[in-house]
Parts: C-alpha cells; structure tokens; sequence
C-alpha cells in the first residue's frame, strides 16, 4: 500500500531537492573564500547567520530551477518509477541545476568588479561583444581553478543524486495512487508557491526580491552573502526597475528647490574650445598619487605618474564618485548625465528618446562630435548609445583598421588608438568635441609585450595596465601639444567605475565608487583642488558652464565651479539600494524610505544613525526622493530635454 501511496517518490524527490540546498550551501561558502576581502565578515557565528537567512532565497530560486523537475516527479502517469522515466527525470534536473549552479561560480570572480551579484543585466552588455567565445575561453584558462571547483561539485552532486534511486512499481490499485497522488500534488504546489515567495504564504505580501536580502544585514555589502546568483538573474529576468514613483512628501516645488534638474549658468562669456573627453576603463581613483595625498596611506605607491604631473596644472576633484557600476553606466553617466542604479538606463525600455547631453547642446552651438573605442564596433552597447545621443562620427576597430595592434580580447591596444584619435582630430574642423574609451586597463589585465619589463605588476594585476595607459596618455599629450587646436581645448579625465583594489580604504562600500575627475585646460584659471563631493554626471554641466553656454539645459548634475545652485551630493547604487550623500552624512535608501544614515566620513557604513534622526537626516531622505521622483518620471515619460 505504501508503494501506492507513493511515500518512497516523495522521500527520493525531498532528497533530491535537498542535494541542491546542500551544493547551494557551498558555492555561498566558496563566494565568500573568494571574496572575503571585500565581504569581511567579523566571526563564524554571524557568517552561519548569513546562511540562514540565505536560506529564504535559495528555496526561492532552487524552486524556480526545479519547477517542471518537481511536477514531472509527481504528476501520477504509471511509468514514473521505470528506467526510462528515470533517465528522463536525471538529464532535466542536471541540465537545469547546473546551468544555474554556474552562475553562482562566475560571480567568484565577477564580483570583484561589480560589487553585486550579477543579474539579468549583464547578458544585455554580454550581447554587444563579437568575441564571446575568446573571452570565455581566456576566462576558462586564466580561473581554471574555478572551473574545475564546478566540475568537482557537479560530479559529486551527480554521485550523490545516484546513490539513491527509485525502484520499478506498476501501480494496481489505482484509486488510492490517483487520488493520494492529486493530494500530493496539491500540496507541494502550496509549498511551492509559499517557498517561491520566500515563505509566506500571505496574499497581501509581495515575493521577496533582491531588496530584501538587506533587511538581515548590519554590514550593507553582506546581502550579497545572503543572496545567491541565481535568484538575482530569476528576479531581474523580467523586472524593470524604470518606475514612476510618487512620494507624499515630494511636490514639484520640493523637485525644483532640491533637484534643479532644470540649469542655466552665466559665470563665464561665449567661447568655443575643443572639448575631449577621456572615459578611462576601470581606473579606480586609487591608483593615482595626486588624487590621494589625504588619505594618509602608508607605503602608497602610484600608477600614473603622467596624470600626476598633468595635476599640477588642472584642477583635480579628489572626492569624486561613479554614478553606476559598469562601463555603460558611465557613458550615459558623463556624456548624458544620466546615472544608472539597479539597471542601466541604456538596457531599459526607454533609451530611445530625444536627450539633452553633451553632445545635443554643443552640437547646436556647431561642434563637430566624434567617439572613439578601440574595442569591435558595437561593443558594450556604445555604438547604440552614441547613435541615440546624436554622435556625428564613430571610430571603432573598423576605422583603426589595423589589427597588429588588436590585443587579442578586448580591443586596440590604448597607445596606437590614441595616436588613432590624435592623428583623426588634427583633420577636423573646429570646434570639436570628443570622447575616447580606453580599453587597455581591463581583465584579463595584459599589455603589449614590448613592455612587459617596463610596467610590472603591481598589488593587483590591474596595476601594470593603469602604468600602460598612463604611458599611452603621455603620448597623446605629446604629440597633441604640437598641434594648433591643443591650446585651446578643455581636456577631461575620469574613470567608468572603479576595479580591483589594493588599498583597505578602497574596499569600503562608498569608496568602491572612488574615481578621478581631472579638468585641463592650457594656460587657464582652472587650476587646483577640490575636495567637495563631485560625480560623474557633473562633467556634462561643468563644461557647459566653462564654455560660457547661456540656455536653459537638463542636468541633474551641477556645475563644479558653481556652488551657487546645488549643494555639492552624490547618488549611486549598489544594485540593492541607493547611497546619497551630501553634508554631513551618508543615506542609504531602498527605493522607498531611508534604511540607514552614516557620518560622511564612514564610508564603510559601519555605524547606521538611524535611531537618532535629526533634521538635516530628514532633509537628505527627501532630496533622495525628490531625485528618484524627477528621475523615473523623465526617463519613463521621455522628458529628457528642457522643452
């Protein structure tokens, strides 16, 4: 009777779905081993409670995985105990766990650039590249050990899922199999649905997200812990982070004092200088000495002795962020100022639009627009973008047309591409604007052989790399300097988002935003430092306002030569939630209200002041809603344009 009753089935396929929590169990300790510099975690105790809480989220997206495995075990057809069906049963469960599985290995070493667990987002960067299979085998090779941890587990997880099979039965009585099967089938879908939602099984309540995972945290970087890959690729599968908010306390009064995302500037008289832009991949403020000399690292060592010199006569902003996470988050970030949180603007539903950049308001005043990426045309989506923000030339591999000088992974190597740029701008008309993406400080971290004796790996590979480029810029400079148009050209140097880090101070959670914002222009005023909090989408008003540009313009950045309008502040995302700082403090905030305020100079968040709100607390969560509130409403109602 018990055979009909179908006990032995629903012990195997417990066993089976438990396996997945057991191997989920240790990817999660294997992510931390190979992370644990950037999730420090203070005892064992609070680790284990990070599991525990993790739980929620691995019955989540084993449950999603493991859907049709689950319903095809118990579904009452007869045959479900032969041989047959049995293979069956193992090639779906293993096709689809491990492919899943997988996901979390890549974020062993993926996260270190991130800083999140990698969604559903990063298949839409993934996309645009035409050497996919080069760089995954160059992955293969260089994190074999990864790989063959995967293979290990696989095989394990196979050998143990063997170990205890279900033997042939032909149902006879067949009342009691089918109506204790529909029983048992009623049931596991109740548990299904409630461990889907995370263990609630109230209506009222939503299914957990990644959000959620920050509610069992003291340290913000440790939701990563509690999350697992792929619950972060299931949840963000067909999510869209573009939403109207409408925050009771944000009026339109509130946006326009708080926000301004309406500018004009009249500090400066109509000129037309060259502008050129350097976007520089990955190039963390840390590895440049002259944007580091507060800090008071012992034993600091820089990687970029031309940017240094060339500080001397720039004004340098030494406490400038990234408004987002990935390379075209800090295209869209610079040229449009248009920061990205948890998605990218450009992989939303909304990028096709009419925007006002950059590049739209200096094209009416008669520039030229060119930009530059070493990289296959099309690569990390900036051909698109470049398309929709109305770039008049693009110069990709295909134009350098030489590919001695390709790296074999990413692009052009950064010294012959930006002799490339130099050599195209001497033909150009002026005035003119340009931006140029470098791509040499990039994983796998190599750089041309003849210099292998001459830039040495430093603390992190990624050193030597930083070395290579700011050789490659002293050469521009060099030849550029020669030239008429030099004089008279405002040169600007900031990075995409941050990399691997060496220093502790640049593990902190707000400091992994660290970057270099550099303003250069020959025999000007602009000279010295600024230690006011600066970002990425800043870069597009500053400009605006050096060049004497008098119109009305859309920028929910500010001027950084102009205190006037808006208080110095910095909004980002960790993917999770967003950070906003400004005064005193620092506020983290979950899409709808504040989860934490932190001293502005702990930039760890080790010590959330919460419980001891104050005014100036008060008005920070409202200036974060007011910009979220503008924000979603201009890109979902494609109002990205003063009028």
């Amino acid at each position: 009777m018990q055979k009909h009753l179908r006990i032995n089935e629903y012990k195997v396929l417990f066993y089976r779905i438990l396996l997945a929590y057991i191997f989920y169990f240790i990817a999660r300790i294997l992510f931390y081993l190979y992370n644990k510099e950037l999730l420090r975690v203070d005892s064992f105790s609070d680790f284990i409670s990070l599991c525990y809480h993790g739980l929620a989220f691995d019955t989540t997206a084993i449950l999603y995985v493991n859907l049709l495995f689950i319903v095809f075990s118990v579904i009452p057809i007869h045959r479900n105990t032969n041989s047959g069906y049995q293979k069956f049963l193992f090639y779906l469960y293993f096709t689809t766990n491990l492919a899943a599985y997988f996901t979390n290995y890549i974020d062993f070493i993926y996260y270190k650039y991130t800083q999140a667990r990698t969604t559903i987002v990063a298949l839409n960067v993934i996309e645009h590249e035409t050497n996919k299979t080069k760089l995954f085998l160059s992955f293969l090779i260089d994190y074999w050990h990864v790989f063959l941890l995967f293979l290990g587990f696989s095989l394990l997880w196979i050998y143990l899922y063997k170990k205890i099979e279900i033997k042939s039965f032909k149902p006879t009585k067949k009342l009691a199999y089918f109506g204790f099967s529909i029983i048992g089938f009623l049931f596991i879908s109740a548990l299904i649905i409630g461990g889907i939602r995370g263990g609630d099984f109230k209506k009222s309540t939503r299914p957990i997200n990644i959000l959620d995972a920050s509610r069992h945290v003291k340290n913000i970087v440790h939701s990563d812990i509690v999350l697992n890959t792929p619950f972060a690729i299931i949840r963000t599968l067909f999510s869209n982070s573009f939403v109207k908010t409408n925050f009771k306390d944000v009026t339109e009064n509130v946006i326009q004092g708080q926000v301004q995302p309406i500018k004009t500037y009249r500090n400066n008289p109509a000129t037309k200088p060259n502008v050129v832009v350097f976007i520089l991949e990955s190039y963390s403020r840390e590895y440049i000495g002259s944007f580091n000399k507060k800090l008071g690292i012992s034993n600091y060592k820089t990687y970029a002795p031309f940017i240094d010199s060339l500080a001397q006569h720039s004004y340098i902003f030494t406490n400038a962020f990234a408004n987002g996470r990935q390379s075209i988050h800090g295209m869209s970030s610079i040229l449009a100022g248009i920061p990205s949180f948890k998605d990218a603007f450009t992989s939303s539903p909304y990028p096709k639009q009419k925007i006002e950049s950059l590049v739209s308001t200096l094209k009416k005043e008669g520039y030229d627009t060119s930009f530059f990426h070493g990289a296959a045309n099309g690569s990390m989506g900036f051909l698109g973008f470049s398309n929709i923000l109305g770039i008049d030339h693009y110069y990709g591999r295909t134009e350098f047309n030489d590919d001695s000088q390709f790296d074999g992974f990413w692009g052009i190597w950064d010294e012959p591409f930006l002799q490339f740029m130099k050599k195209t701008l001497d033909k150009k008309q002026t005035p003119f604007f340009a931006s140029v993406f470098t791509v040499s400080s990039h994983e796998p971290y190599i750089i041309p052989e003849k210099y292998k004796n001459k830039f040495r790996e430093g603390g992190v590979p990624i050193h030597k790399c930083a070395e290579y480029t700011d050789y490659s810029l002293r050469q521009f400079f060099a030849s550029a300097k020669k030239e008429p148009w030099f004089e008279n050209t405002i040169f600007v140097m900031v990075a995409d988002h941050g990399n691997q880090v060496f220093y502790d101070d640049y593990n902190k959670p707000i400091n992994r935003f660290a970057v270099p914002i550099l303003i250069y222009k020959p025999n000007s005023k602009y000279v010295g430092v600024d230690e006011n909090l600066a970002q990425q989408i800043d870069i597009y008003p500053t400009i605006l306002d050096m060049i004497g540009y008098k119109k009305p313009f859309r920028s929910w950045g500010r001027s950084l030569f102009d205190t006037t309008q808006t208080i110095p502040f910095v909004i980002n995302s960790n993917g999770n939630s967003y950070n906003f700082l400004q005064g005193n403090y620092i506020c983290t905030f979950d899409g709808k209200k504040a989860t934490g305020f932190y001293d502005k100079n702990d930039k760890g968040l080790q010590k959330n002041l919460i419980a001891n709100r104050n005014p100036e607390m008060n008005a920070l969560e409202l200036r974060c809603k007011a910009f979220i509130q503008d924000y979603m409403e201009r890109v979902v109602d494609k109002k990205m344009y003063y009028k």
